[in-house]
């Protein structure tokens, strides 16, 4: 049954690949509108079954202590990021997972390389780590707006397509040697529509209470719409990797945005496929004789061990 389930995700999944080697143009490849041929009452269901799958391989994950994940969450100005994750973490042990978010630079991370910043933030082995924004800003914001580069004081800074391929090179190699290590790397892109954009802007500014997450430079930003698309679209093309595939999620519909980010990291914990560590034959036998010390415990009437009477049949077998 969970080999089937895990079929069912990949498959789903799939078209939001981008395949390594791939040309990307987002205005032609990918429909930021799209449901998936599901209903909203559907995708509700799904995404609490997703989040129930998350909890549980969190906790294996943790467990095991072996592996990390760091899901990478990259999206335009009220693409639903914040969102996103509030609804597919919210079963999951906060105590493994750590949301970092990016803004402008500080000087003292200028004053170190351009990765420095987002290695601080990686996840340990057992935990995931979400980057809110990421080090592809590197090659979006920092590629629209270049003159940002001079903050980074880099020395002979070679400008045009041969310095952004460069960057492309450095981030696919430090992501390979991050999965050799035992780091999974989950790159989800939430593809917004410019007039769903302009819509939940709107909404910022009529509603009281959301004022707060509206600002004057969001709508100035957008103003280099045509920019970010071309700047998505080759970072799309140069780093969907083997290794550090790139997921295209649809992000006019929030719940079918949430309902694939839960998807695509479910896909990436099952194929991780934490198991809980087997205890050692000694260890084992240690377990037992404090099992009978805390049976002899047991207060008069009542069972030696309550959890195993709840949770077997008379005749020794487990309950359903």
């Amino acid at each position: 049954m969970e080999d089937r389930g895990a079929e069912r995700i990949a498959e789903f999944i799939e078209p939001l690949r981008v395949r390594p080697g791939s040309t990307v143009r987002l205005e032609r490849d990918f429909d930021p509108r799209d449901k998936g041929g599901l209903r909203k009452r559907e995708g509700v269901e799904l995404l609490r079954s997703g989040v129930e799958l998350l909890a549980e391989y969190q906790q294996r994950l943790a467990a095991q202590d072996t592996y990390g994940v760091l899901m990478c969450l990259q999206a335009l100005d009220a693409g639903g990021k914040d969102g996103t994750i509030r609804h597919v973490m919210s079963g999951v042990n906060p105590q493994g997972v750590r949301v970092s978010s990016f803004k402008v630079p500080s000087a003292e991370e200028l004053g170190h390389d351009y990765l420095w910043r987002y290695a601080r933030r990686l996840p340990a082995r057992g935990d995931i780590a979400i980057f809110n924004r990421s080090h592809y800003e590197e090659v979006l914001v920092v590629r629209v707006h270049p003159e940002l580069l001079v903050r980074q004081r880099l020395p002979g800074l070679v400008e045009g397509a041969k310095f952004w391929k460069q960057r492309y090179r450095e981030i696919n190699h430090w992501e390979r040697y991050l999965t050799d290590n035992g780091f999974r790397v989950v790159k989800i892109f939430l593809n917004l529509s410019k007039e769903e954009q302009r819509t939940r802007f709107l909404k910022r500014l009529d509603l009281p209470e959301k004022n707060w997450k509206f600002s004057a430079a969001d709508v100035r930003e957008r103003r280099y719409w045509d920019d970010y698309q071309h700047a998505f679209s080759e970072m799309l093309s140069a780093t969907s990797t083997r290794w550090a595939p790139w997921y295209v999620v649809p992000a006019d519909h929030k719940w079918y945005a949430r309902v694939c980010t839960a998807a695509v990291l479910a896909h990436t914990l099952m194929d991780i496929d934490p198991q809980y560590p087997k205890v050692a034959k000694a260890a084992r036998k240690e377990l037992l004789v404090a099992k009978r010390n805390l049976e002899r415990e047991a207060p008069e009437g009542r069972p030696a061990d309550p959890y195993a009477a709840r949770h077997t049949t008379a005749d020794g077998r487990k309950r359903r």
